[in-house]
């Protein structure tokens, strides 16, 4: 992965890509504080939080700039997000999130929302990095609170 960014970042370079080459740098200084952080080299793991933590941030950046009524700083953060999803894998559906919310309930035997911890703990090794944590989390609660 760490290979396939530098690369990206050449070819942005030959291409005369502002954005996707400021993305990408970026993108590479996040990994490296991170990788000084831990003091050793990445995983892939840790490689993919660093790449959903900057598409988090770029969309609450994107959400506020929306609710300013700066478009034009919301498109931007948009499109950083599009250069970043691409280090990703693939996203589950609304529909496989939510079977994997109904999974980790029957699988924890949760009853309540005491269980959330229980939950949210066989839910997250599933789909880390393929979903949006923030929406399972609520799925989760909505389903604890109707049980």
């Amino acid at each position: 992965m760490l290979q396939q960014i530098t690369d990206d970042m050449k070819q942005a370079m030959r291409d005369k890509n502002k954005v996707k080459l400021s993305v990408i740098r970026m993108l590479r200084a996040a990994l490296k504080d991170f990788e000084i952080k831990l003091g050793h080299p990445l995983t892939q793991e840790d490689i993919m939080a660093v790449v959903g933590k900057a598409i988090k941030q770029r969309k609450d950046a994107a959400s506020q700039y929306t609710d300013a009524n700066r478009s034009d700083l919301a498109e931007q953060e948009l499109a950083e997000i599009e250069f970043l999803n691409i280090y990703l894998p693939e996203q589950l559906s609304d529909d496989e999130v939510a079977q994997a919310v109904q999974q980790a309930i029957s699988e924890s035997g949760a009853t309540s929302m005491r269980d959330m911890g229980k939950v949210m703990a066989i839910l997250r090794p599933n789909i880390d990095g393929r979903a949006d944590m923030g929406i399972a989390s609520s799925l989760v609660k909505k389903a604890l609170q109707g049980a």
